[in-house]
């Protein structure tokens, strides 16, 4: 009996699980099978590493050959084990020494001519090696870029089986194709975006940048409404060049998804925080993340520790827009199947803007408006109240009336709004510090209400009690006053700093 072993690693969503792929080769007519619950592209395996170990110099056994993958009750997916299960085959027969591969994970979709071929979710795998204390990983040689981002993890980067062969001791006949060199090549480092543009760029609208300042300072959510042209969709696109960078964990937090999502090489490791704007036509699954088997994640995950912009919200469909809820609350959005439940991460800051009507003239004296009351009603009747009482800042964005010849650019430029940003951060942070949450937003209503002068209060009991504000709003409302206490450098905040914050709420329909 033969029996060969080597090392891969699943995912679920996020989370990484190891498995153990043994091949068991035994007498009987040729067939080749793997079992373990492995979907449909990793069944088609059987093909790809039987073609890629014959280009390797490799007789192929006239015997049975039965691959499984343990554990066996979760489901695996994908072409990233095709490495590890051909590892295992040469192994069972004898190419390779058979605890040559203890202790190493070996990653990578084979091509018929044996070359390996690039795979998405590496990071997050590596970072799991790190964890379990799993020394040494092989990668593709495309991989390469990616995998030098984790520290304290050997990575062995190949471009062919039959290297694996010869890297273990063994002996190996290939070729390696000029393509295969120059496709590693070019991916031997990831290519940056392009810069997020300047503050100042849009004219004028100095308040709803100092309310985009607020919004960055304390992670509130922002709805922004106006007429066509007045720049709600300049400024919400230059909303993450005014927030706190990333930390070095939120980072690799961030990279993780991306090397998921397959977008890891567009970006690289940046701290500034991602930026996603779905078009109003995108399904739900878009939005929030599905498929078949498990879940790939949508673009609120996409949008994890960044900013995700709903431009024209009303446009959006109510179902999509509902689905929200949850997300905005937890920072997570689960995904059930019928194979299992997938997790995600979805702590992103909400910006959203909106026309006042279908025509988008029902602004001031609504005398340019065509719209009937009933459409005008119906339109922004989509962003429910439950959607609009999690929205902390609420602000209506005028027409720009006059433009000068450089003259405008008279407000604070990313830079500037980005460190006042840092500073009102930083505090929050020293004062959350045994709490462990990051800014504002994330504080709980008790200790709100504990900490906030009794004055200040008087404000929020006043406005419930018209029924301007909802008990969710009165939180975000105080929320809110300690952001605009932090931007003003103080300790706690005032009568002053809760009467904005409450009309930064109360948006005028």
């Amino acid at each position: 009996m033969a029996i060969g072993s080597a090392l891969s690693v699943g995912l679920i969503g996020l989370k990484a699980f190891l498995i153990h792929v043994q091949a068991f080769i035994s007498p009987g007519l040729p067939y080749f099978s793997i079992i373990g619950l492995p979907d449909a592209s990793l069944s088609e395996a059987r093909e790809r590493v039987k073609s890629a170990c014959s280009a390797s110099g490799f007789s192929w056994p006239s015997t049975r050959v039965t691959v499984n993958l343990s554990p066996a009750s979760l489901p695996k997916r994908g072409s990233s084990h095709d490495l590890a299960i051909a590892a295992s085959v040469l192994s069972a027969s004898g190419m390779i020494p058979h605890d040559c591969l203890k202790d190493t994970i070996a990653l990578g979709e084979v091509n018929l001519d044996g070359s390996i071929l690039p795979i998405n979710g590496l990071l997050p795998i590596l970072l799991y090696a790190k964890e379990r204390g799993i020394g040494r990983v092989i990668v593709p040689h495309a991989n390469a870029a990616e995998a030098a981002l984790v520290e304290g993890v050997q990575t062995i980067c190949l471009r062919h089986v039959g290297e694996l062969i010869e890297l273990m001791g063994g002996s190996a006949r290939y070729r390696l194709h000029e393509d295969i060199e120059q496709s590693a090549a070019g991916s031997a480092s990831p290519v940056q975006a392009h810069a997020i543009a300047d503050m100042s760029d849009v004219i004028g609208q100095d308040y709803i940048k100092w309310a985009l300042k607020v919004a960055a300072a304390g992670g509130h959510h922002m709805l922004m409404t106006g007429p066509p042209g007045a720049g709600k969709t300049m400024l919400a696109a230059r909303f993450p060049g005014i927030m706190s960078p990333l930390d070095d964990d939120e980072q690799l937090e961030v990279a993780s998804i991306r090397s998921l999502c397959g977008t890891l090489p567009a970006y690289g490791i940046r701290d500034t925080p991602p930026f996603e704007a779905p078009h109003h036509t995108a399904s739900t699954a878009a939005l929030v993340g599905g498929g078949s088997g498990v879940a790939q994640p949508g673009a609120i995950t996409r949008a994890h520790r960044g900013v995700l912009f709903m431009d024209e919200a009303p446009e959006f469909s109510p179902r999509a827009l509902q689905t929200l809820r949850e997300p905005l609350e937890s920072g997570f959005v689960a995904l059930s199947r019928a194979k299992g439940t997938t997790y995600y991460p979805a702590m992103f800051q909400l910006i959203m803007s909106a026309n006042p009507c279908p025509c988008g003239y029902g602004y001031g004296d609504g005398e340019r408006c065509t719209c009937r009351e009933k459409d005008r009603i119906r339109y922004f009747s989509r962003l429910s109240g439950p959607i609009l009482d999690r929205i902390d800042i609420q602000v209506e964005v005028p027409p720009v009336r006059q433009i000068g010849s450089g003259g405008e650019r008279t407000s604070q430029n990313s830079l500037q709004m980005r460190e006042d940003v840092r500073q009102a951060r930083a505090a929050a942070r020293r004062r959350f510090a045994s709490q462990h949450w990051t800014c504002n937003a994330r504080a709980s209503g008790k200790w709100l209400r504990a900490n906030t002068s009794a004055k200040a209060l008087a404000l929020i009991n006043r406005a419930l009690e018209h029924h301007h504000l909802s008990l969710r709003g009165a939180d975000r409302a105080m929320r809110l006053a300690w952001t605009l206490c932090d931007l003003a450098g103080k300790d706690s905040p005032g009568v002053e700093e809760m009467m904005q914050s409450i009309a930064l709420r109360t948006r005028a329909v």
